[in-house]
């Protein structure tokens, strides 16, 4: 099953969420993108569920009124399982995202959030647990080959140097095309920071990248969307189907 065009079929999503507004909004949204939801408004009530059934990913709320996320967490990692989980926390500083992070969680994403950025970090979630695949080792996109392996990067062909960090920018960019990437998404995916520096990295990170994979520089293959963050869109994929 190749990852470059992931749609949903019959991926099982658990939420955990006692704020039942929040919950419905989060069930619906991820019924509409495909995916299969259940729902629980308690603690007791999604690890029964997760003991029960089996998901390929929990969203679960961190303060849920009878058992603390975290524990519920403990609990399924002590019992094995592997699921990957999505943290969902109003708590948002280093050290509560470090606990979850810690107590098993394999992402946090604080509260409140974007849907398109949920939905980025579900699909990036649920790839984790598909078969490998070319596509794993080889992203393309207009002409641009990233080799996971051989950490090359050609352009139609031509080898181009990158350094380390434009290199892994440039992957997590490939990893999400055609759907927007979030400022607070490079931040955390390619800089591993959990707060916003108020720096300019990002855009002098993505200008060097843009002067190297762009042989017209009119015509940049890394698009800006003002206010929301950056797309590599396939167009050569849209104009085979």
């Amino acid at each position: 099953m190749a990852c470059e065009n992931y749609t949903p079929t019959t991926i099982r999503i658990l939420v955990v969420e006692d704020d039942k507004e929040v919950n419905a909004y989060i069930g619906k949204s991820l019924r509409d993108q495909g995916y299969v939801v259940e729902t629980a408004h308690s603690g007791s009530e999604g690890l029964a569920l997760a003991e029960k059934n089996s998901y390929e990913l929990l969203l679960l709320d961190r303060m849920l009124p009878d058992i603390d996320g975290l524990e519920i967490l403990k609990r399924l990692r002590d019992a094995n399982m592997c699921t990957p989980v999505l943290i969902l926390s109003a708590l948002g500083n280093v050290d509560d995202r470090v606990e979850g992070l810690k107590s098993g969680g394999d992402d946090y994403l604080v509260k409140p959030f974007a849907l398109i950025e949920l939905l980025a970090r579900i699909e990036a979630l649920v790839r984790r647990g598909q078969p490998s695949t070319h596509s794993d080792i080889i992203l393309q996109a207009n002409g641009i080959a990233v080799d996971l392996l051989a950490r090359t990067v050609t352009r139609d062909g031509e080898e181009i140097a990158l350094q380390a960090r434009e290199f892994k920018l440039l992957e997590f960019l490939l990893r999400n095309k055609n759907q927007i990437v979030t400022r607070t998404m490079l931040l955390e995916h390619v800089w591993n920071y959990h707060f916003d520096p108020q720096t300019n990295v990002i855009d002098v990170h993505i200008s060097r990248l843009r002067q190297k994979i762009d042989a017209d520089p009119s015509r940049s293959r890394i698009k800006t969307v003002r206010g929301e963050g950056y797309i590599i869109e396939d167009v050569e994929q849209e104009e085979v189907a």
